[in-house]
């Protein structure tokens, strides 16, 4: 299958179909990733309210709110009673032809004894199953439902976020949601290459607690050296220093210091080579050791300019940094708009403006195809395959 990627051309998952039972975020957000892929998706709502993130507002744009609006673009929407025999019946016609199911069903509740794999297996052997919960398959906690914040506090990530000594905080974006629903993506591809092989789907498998362990990466391997309950160190890294932001005279910004050489280079730019030859800052394992009294040092430099001024310097030295910039800024950046980052896809409402796929094939970023459906908008079109009635 070719990977040329050009607005209405063939996608690397052109002739791949999708149905979609989940909803808010993880399974979403792993769909709509299919379908900027070109994969043909197909949302399933219930006829009463849909997908609760149409209601998770303000703001809103149109009927739906811009939460859901950002997860759902390139998709069908169909309106099925999960739970009805009707509605049972049309989504079994429906995986006849169909390649990956994406579900978030809670351990144990009914849908997920209606839809269980192994009787799904059983009837369409070809498909790929992608189950997406709270806490995973086994374990005490299997039955708990959860939310993202839930799996950011639950997988760590809140201990670990924050200053020191300061409340638990949780990341900024739904880390504990799109890790699952990134994991989850992964799945579904390394299972639909094992099907090209075997002939035979499965069930897949992630949860957000899951993919938060997984996520640890570092603090995980620290921690099994030296037993240390790790904690938060604000904008510090574990590993690094200087690695974090600093106060200027207008605002913070931030340095990544990854070896000896690059730090060598700060001194020099901000007048102060001793630093780089004395004994507790030598070595990133000495800067480690003594990162207090390096960030005094070094914050006492800092505050006597602006931002720009050190960004400007530092870059000029070769040194990583960065202000720490608002999403408006991000938006409005030269660097965005040349990477291709942002697009538009026609809404009922005018142009809707959303971040695109973040990978590209052969220099060419997938296009934004088509916007978010209105609930229920393609059901008559969809279902008219299996009930004509409908085109009637």
């Amino acid at each position: 299958m070719t990977t040329d990627i050009t607005p209405g051309g063939p996608a690397p998952l052109a002739g791949i179909k999708v149905v979609d039972l989940s909803k808010i975020l993880a399974g979403p957000y792993a769909t709509m990733s299919f379908a900027d892929l070109g994969a043909e998706v197909i949302k399933v709502e219930h006829p009463e309210g849909g997908d609760p993130t149409r209601g998770w507002g303000p703001p809103f744009v149109g009927e739906d709110a811009t939460y859901y609006l950002a997860i759902n673009r390139g998709k069908k929407s169909v309106t099925i009673d999960l739970k009805s025999e009707e509605g049972q019946r049309l989504i079994d016609r429906m995986l006849e032809d169909a390649d990956v199911v994406v579900e978030n069903f809670r351990p144990g509740s009914s849908l997920q004894k209606i839809f269980d794999y192994r009787e799904l297996s059983a009837r369409h052997p070809q498909l790929v199953v992608l189950h997406i919960s709270a806490f995973g398959e086994e374990g005490p906690l299997r039955d708990e439902p959860g939310y993202d914040m839930v799996a950011q506090a639950a997988g760590g990530l809140m201990s670990l976020t924050g200053e020191p000594g300061g409340p638990p905080m949780k990341a900024g974006y739904a880390m504990g949601d799109l890790g699952a629903g990134l994991f989850g993506v992964i799945g579904v591809l390394s299972a639909l290459v094992e099907r090209a092989r075997t002939g035979r789907g499965q069930y897949v498998t992630t949860s957000l607690f899951e993919c938060q362990l997984a996520m640890h990466v570092n603090w995980a391997t620290n921690y099994f050296a030296d037993g240390k309950r790790p904690h938060g160190l604000g904008s510090a890294h574990p590993n690094l220093a200087p690695y974090q932001a600093f106060p200027a005279t207008d605002g913070y910004f931030v340095i990544a210091v990854g070896n000896d050489g690059l730090f060598e280079s700060l001194c020099v730019a901000i007048g102060r080579p001793d630093l780089a030859v004395a004994d507790a800052f030598r070595r990133n394992r000495d800067r480690v050791e003594n990162r207090e009294r390096l960030a005094e040092i070094l914050s006492e430099a800092f505050a006597t300019d602006t931002v720009e001024h050190w960004v400007t310097l530092l870059k000029q030295h070769q040194v990583p940094v960065s202000a720490i910039k608002h999403l408006d800024e991000i938006y409005d950046d030269p660097h965005t708009e040349a990477i291709g980052m942002i697009g538009t896809v026609e809404h009922h409402t005018g142009d809707l403006r959303q971040i695109g796929f973040p990978v590209s094939y052969s220099g060419v970023r997938p296009p934004l195809r088509t916007a978010p459906p209105r609930h229920g908008e393609h059901t008559r079109e969809v279902l008219a395959e299996f009930t004509p009635t409908l085109t009637s």
